[in-house]
């Protein structure tokens, strides 16, 4: 017990090994705070000592080893009285600040951000990333964040500067005007921003973030749903085509599967089950034999009824046109706003163009419907004089 009173009085080896992940400062532990004059301090790298004597920060060592004398703690020397030929112990608490990143912490949206998108309205988006933390200025760390904690962790920051990210990047998100669609490539811009943002308010925390990653920005799930259902339609194409294929897989699996109704039931079944949706899509199938399906024969009638006039046809549907010209597509026009064009110079036979139901882009002289507009279109004007 004599020996480690005495042990604790005249420390004279100073140093710290850390054997954890997560600790941003520990303080040194000795009996009563004392420390010789003359001993040894080791500052590893990644490390940095912080003295504070009668509870004012005094000196900041960096890595190194040191001999703690008066030519290398002039802040000390000042507030210390020192005595019997400066041999005497000193009593001054001794914190050991980790300078290295601390990785992979992660933030993320609590809640749903609010902004407004050009094409899809008011949309809510969530977004979520990791970044990583840093003590540039250790003292101002101790003063301003540590304070007296003996083993100070990063979860004790964490969920600060996790608030100060999200508040941040929210504000950034709904002011960006950046269309939902396009996020994903301004990831990167946006971390950066956000990282330049935040650095002022926690840079008086004595605190630096090296890196910051935006790894996600999602919308809710319904409307992730309702996008997908968009693609696929826009991957299908021709709607009308797409039926009669599935009418003739339909036939095929019928006709592959005869004993599915018995006697080849199913293969009519089948057959039946594919022209009806051909038929329900506008017409126009025929039959694998080439042969187009017989319509059901309407029943007579009656007497009273064949006087009666018949009703009128239903109005035709008018045919629009679209037109692609460098790069970008115009339209839809009618056959008369066609024809005006033609007489003004801006429509001519190698302008291409689509209508529904046209396989692709085709030049109008080569169309039925539009080759009409040019062989009674008038000639161009003749020069000004």
């Amino acid at each position: 017990m004599i020996w480690d009173m005495l042990k604790g009085e005249f420390i004279d080896v100073i140093d710290w090994t850390d054997d954890t992940r997560d600790t941003m400062v520990y303080r040194f532990q000795r009996r009563d705070n004392a420390i010789k004059y003359g001993a040894k301090l080791t500052v590893r790298e990644g490390q940095a000592a912080v003295f504070v004597h009668e509870g004012q920060l005094a000196d900041v060592f960096q890595p190194g080893l040191y001999q703690l004398e008066t030519n290398n703690m002039p802040i000390m020397t000042t507030l210390q009285s020192w005595d019997h030929g400066f041999s005497s112990p000193f009593k001054s608490e001794i914190y050991f600040v980790s300078t290295r990143r601390f990785q992979d912490l992660k933030w993320g949206t609590k809640n749903p951000i609010m902004m407004r998108d050009p094409e899809f309205g008011p949309v809510r988006m969530r977004a979520f990333g990791t970044y990583s933390i840093r003590v540039a200025d250790p003292g101002l760390f101790l003063q301003e964040v540590v304070g007296t904690d003996g083993e100070f962790t990063v979860d004790e920051v964490q969920f600060q500067l996790r608030n100060v990210v999200v508040s941040r990047f929210s504000n950034a998100l709904a002011s960006s005007g950046i269309p939902v669609l396009d996020l994903a490539a301004n990831t990167d811009q946006m971390a950066d921003y956000l990282q330049k943002r935040i650095a002022p308010e926690i840079a008086a925390y004595g605190i630096e973030i090296p890196s910051l990653f935006v790894e996600n920005v999602s919308l809710p799930e319904a409307v992730e749903q309702a996008m997908d259902k968009r693609t696929s339609m826009g991957v299908i194409g021709d709607l009308g085509k797409y039926a009669q294929f599935q009418a003739a897989e339909s036939m095929r699996a019928a006709a592959e599967n005869p004993g599915a109704g018995g006697n080849g039931m199913g293969a009519g079944l089948g057959m039946g089950m594919g022209m009806a949706m051909a038929n329900a899509m506008g017409g126009g199938f025929t039959s694998p034999w080439g042969q187009a399906p017989q319509q059901p024969q309407q029943p007579a009638a009656p007497a009273s009824a064949a006087a009666a006039p018949p009703p009128p046809p239903p109005p035709a549907v008018e045919v629009v046109y679209h037109i692609a010209e460098n790069g970008q597509t115009t339209g839809p026009f009618s056959l008369a706003r066609l024809g005006r064009m033609v007489g003004e110079g801006t429509f001519s036979r190698e302008t291409l163009v689509w209508s529904a139901g046209m396989q692709g882009w085709t030049a109008a002289g080569e169309v039925d419907a539009l080759a009409r507009l040019f062989t009674v279109a008038p000639p161009p004007p003749p020069p000004p004089a």
